[in-house]
């Protein structure tokens, strides 16, 4: 199995941008469909972004959709999230994954050590 390291958090204020990035460690990941999910203080993990194995498709939950663009770059072997005016409810830690296309749900419950993102009202 690949595996995936996050990168790029950290401490913004309301209304900044982040650029995170999700990179793969051994085999390519190019036949895969990757997603962005946080955990939020409180609150169950969810999904945030994901995109399909050749960046054809993309999804974005409503909360983000309009802010945060997901990308990739098959041939660098990254995929990458682009959050734009960032709210204080974009607050927690952001992990990359392999991902289920049709329920845009986690495909193995296993997580790196992901990056924090805290945005600051």
């Amino acid at each position: 199995q690949v595996q995936l390291v996050e990168s790029g958090g950290g401490l913004v204020q309301a209304g900044g941008s982040l650029r995170l990035s999700c990179a793969a460690s051994g085999r390519t990941f190019s036949d895969y469909n990757i997603g962005w999910f946080r955990q939020s203080p409180g609150k169950e993990r969810e999904t945030v972004a994901a995109i399909s194995w050749n960046g054809a498709d993309k999804y974005a939950a409503s909360s983000v959709e309009g802010r945060f663009t997901i990308s990739r770059d098959n041939a660098k072997n990254t995929v990458s999230l682009q959050m734009n005016s960032l709210k204080p409810e974009d607050t927690g830690v952001y992990y990359c994954n392999y991902v289920h296309w049709s329920t845009k749900t986690w495909l193995h419950d296993s997580w790196g050590q992901g990056t924090q993102v805290t945005v600051s009202s």
